[in-house]
């Protein structure tokens, strides 16, 4: 009880001085606080940037292997030419994956195609991007259907005139009125509304714009597209693999299935890369583990300045109160007491200012979150953290000015 006593008294004082001296406490708070501020707003910034980035991986899928010209793990421009020369993916690749693939569940191929401009009464939507699919492309669960429905097998293999619309296309196009059963002018031909996509909001990061989709079957989309000129059209063949698979163990089954198809040599190395979602992962990782060191580094010397700015303020303290010192050192108080008011005072003092620097780091985030793309949050651990190196500040601020009060001479300091 009697040290509960002595805390809650120090935690009086504390407030006390602080309200006394409130240009000082202003100075002080304004040190640590620009200290949390940066730290925790560089951790933030990273943590965001990062998470923006793995929900774009999201659409990928973490059990999908992607046939491509490159592997993801190079940088695009080293051996450029190299990869150039290789062919794209192809229909045909997709039918022998299908076709032999053991451990596959299933596979889809994807074509892209933009520059298309698309018409409804007298409203229109330019340059909007095709994507016509093979029938299995919405297992992969990288788009969502908000309302009405998706292409049936017979609309699929007939290559029937339907289509499935983003969010921000059917927006423009219908504005208020219900989408869903209404005819659009598309190529030159009707074409029937039968879906409408989730609105997935900004996001720099996604790999496919599925807001601004126009969503058609391959087999319709062939109809229309040259699906052979590289030039005018984006190929995506991807494998989900069956539950349980390992994905090394797939990846060397459609090595051997591609090479077959595609009637490599033994000697010929191959003119594809299987790729995956971990590949892009293991990539950006280093990256932003450099860039939480240097945000650190950077924001460890401003806690620094933060740090001496509260230690002065605390010697200017002591100065202050030697009188009161002196004569509670000459009533019996132990050093232990005087030096546990010292720190409780800065630690308060560290603990505001990191609250307000965090506060801070939370309004920043909502500002760049309703004037940017990006999506920016605001972590419980970045809190934690803050708060933590608050207190931690506090404590290396106040110790040397407290054990300097704790050790004047009761006599010498009644006098001053």
């Amino acid at each position: 009880m009697t040290y509960l006593k002595i805390f809650t008294e120090s935690i009086k004082q504390a407030f006390s001085a602080l309200a006394t001296n409130k240009l000082r406490t202003i100075l002080s708070l304004l040190g640590i606080l620009i200290g949390i501020f940066s730290i925790i707003a560089v951790m933030s910034a990273v943590d965001s940037l990062e998470e923006n980035i793995k929900s774009g991986f999201k659409e990928l899928g973490s059990d999908v292997v992607y046939i491509d010209k490159m592997p993801w793990t190079e940088d695009p421009n080293q051996n450029y030419w190299k990869y150039a020369k290789r062919p794209d993916p192809t229909f045909k690749d997709y039918n022998a994956i299908n076709e032999r693939s053991k451990l596959a569940e299933f596979a889809t191929f994807v074509i892209f195609n933009g520059g298309k401009t698309i018409f409804y009464e007298n409203n229109s939507v330019s340059d909007a991007f095709i994507m016509g699919s093979t029938y299995e492309y919405i297992r992969l669960g990288s788009a969502n259907i908000e309302k009405g429905r998706y292409f049936t097998q017979m609309e699929y293999d007939r290559g029937t005139n339907v289509m499935v619309l983003g969010a921000e296309v059917a927006n423009s196009l219908f504005e208020n009125k219900e989408a869903i059963g209404q005819y659009v002018k598309f190529m030159g031909q009707k074409f029937r509304v039968i879906g409408t996509l989730e609105a997935e909001g900004d996001n720099m990061f996604n790999f496919i714009n599925f807001d601004e989709v126009i969503w058609i079957t391959y087999n319709n989309a062939k109809r229309y597209i040259n699906v052979s000129d590289p030039t005018k059209v984006g190929e995506l063949l991807s494998i989900k693999a069956l539950p349980g698979v390992e994905m090394d163990d797939i990846k060397g089954e459609l090595t051997g299935i591609l090479r077959a198809q595609r009637r490599l040599r033994p000697i010929q190395d191959n003119d594809f890369a299987v790729n995956e979602l971990s590949m892009l992962e293991n990539v950006i990782g280093p990256i932003f583990s450099m860039l939480n060191i240097v945000g650190g580094i950077i924001a460890f010397f401003a806690l620094i300045v933060g740090m001496f700015s509260v230690a002065n303020i605390m010697f200017v303290s002591v100065k202050e109160r030697t009188n009161i010192i002196g004569i509670k050192k000459a009533l019996g108080a132990s050093k232990g007491i005087i030096v546990s008011e010292f720190l409780i005072e800065s630690t308060i003092l560290c603990t505001l200012g990191g609250l307000i620097g965090i506060g801070f780091v939370g309004l920043v985030m909502r500002v760049l979150n309703a004037y940017t793309p990006l999506s920016f949050s605001l972590s419980w651990g970045n809190i934690f953290i803050g708060v933590i190196a608050s207190v931690i500040v506090g404590i290396i601020s106040g110790i040397i000015p407290a054990i300097q009060a704790s050790n004047l001479d009761p006599v010498e300091a009644i006098r001053q």
